[in-house]
């Protein structure tokens, strides 16, 4: 089986090691050589990959996308592994161009990935399908803003703000006007994630590029990890029991029915192929209500490789066209991150954490 050359774009995301240890612990003991994609030049991933380049961030489009070819047809790659929310409907529309010369993207078609990356076009797909969802409205101004949150209850509950197109919590404010700043400031560590209306006002203004107004939900925080092809499709929600900066450090894998129903209609509504995720979190009734999906590799799927699911290196062979089974899920199995670090000296790693 000759060495297979994978190309993994945003290396400085917090998961990388995650990503990694998957395409190299794989069911087929296949040699795999990763080279790192990152539009930032100090990453961790230029030192835990086997090559590094640095390109241009996504935002500068056919410039990105001309650095991505050249690097592909240059290094001999079989296959791109996108990690970041802002490329994925630019590689999902030249994926073809990609595979006449030779190089294969692990992403879902342009229309799956429209919806799936836009959180107000999930909601409204969820909606349409039957699958539960929270009270939600799209606006532009602050005072349809509040409009619809005295709708949501405000100010007596707590609302949620997202942009339509953000990943991590970028953009995203829980409006809680019992949130005591004073008390946060002597107890917690600093956070900007809760705020009050008028606070918000003053970051905003009158007008703004749309945001999404939803209800707060109480209840547990499920991430859940999806491989879909051809047919065949395992589902696998984990619990984010501790959250960091948007970011899993304690993870259980939890076989949540109604969770796996959901997600996988909503998979074969959309159409979405090879690894991808949702996120979901239960009502103060304990009812399972769409967040987002990231059609993508997601940042602790490798809690689902521990899990006995390596749904990344499953894709991989999907994606090759080899044959591959479904796993059986060892539910149950926790994931502890801990904050690790690397040396570098004269631009090699020379230590680990």
């Amino acid at each position: 089986m000759k060495i297979l050359k994978i190309l993994v774009t945003g290396v400085g995301a917090p998961g990388i090691l995650g990503t990694l240890y998957s395409l190299k612990n794989n069911i087929d003991n296949r040699s795999v050589y990763i080279i790192g994609t990152d539009s930032k030049l100090e990453v961790v991933g230029k030192y835990v990959c086997d090559k590094f380049f640095r390109i241009p961030h996504s935002s500068l489009g056919d410039e990105y996308l001309g650095n991505m070819e050249k690097i592909c047809h240059k290094e001999g790659i079989d296959i791109v592994i996108p990690q970041n929310t802002f490329e994925l409907s630019l590689l999902s529309k030249r994926k073809k161009t990609f595979e006449r010369k030779g190089t294969r993207i692990l992403i879902s078609d342009p229309r799956a990935i429209e919806i799936s990356n836009n959180k107000y076009l999930l909601m409204g797909k969820c909606k349409e399908i039957g699958i539960p969802v929270g009270k939600f409205k799209i606006v532009n101004k602050f005072e349809d803003l509040k409009i619809f949150a005295r709708k949501l209850g405000w100010p007596k509950k707590k609302i949620v703000i997202k942009p339509p197109i953000s990943n991590g919590l970028r953009g995203v404010r829980i409006i809680d006007e019992n949130f005591d700043s004073k008390k946060a400031f002597y107890l917690e560590k600093p956070t900007s994630l809760t705020t009050k209306m008028d606070d918000l006002y003053g970051v905003i203004g009158d007008s703004f590029p749309e945001l999404i107004v939803t209800e707060f939900l109480s209840g547990i925080e499920y991430t859940v990890d999806v491989f879909r092809y051809n047919g065949q499709s395992i589902v696998i929600p984990r619990v984010r029991e501790l959250i960091r900066s948007g970011i899993t450090f304690t993870g259980n894998s939890i076989k949540h029915k109604k969770i796996i129903e959901y997600s996988h209609a909503l998979s074969k509504n959309i159409g979405l192929e090879y690894c991808f995720g949702f996120q979901f979190k239960l009502d103060g009734r304990g009812c399972p209500k769409i967040l987002e999906s990231n059609p993508r590799v997601q940042g602790t799927m490798v809690l689902s490789t521990f899990s006995g699911a390596n749904i990344i290196y499953l894709s991989v062979k999907a994606l090759l066209g080899e044959s591959f089974y479904l796993p059986k899920i060892n539910w149950n199995t926790r994931l502890l991150r801990y904050w690790g670090g690397i040396a570098v000296y004269d631009e090699k790693q020379i230590g680990r954490l």
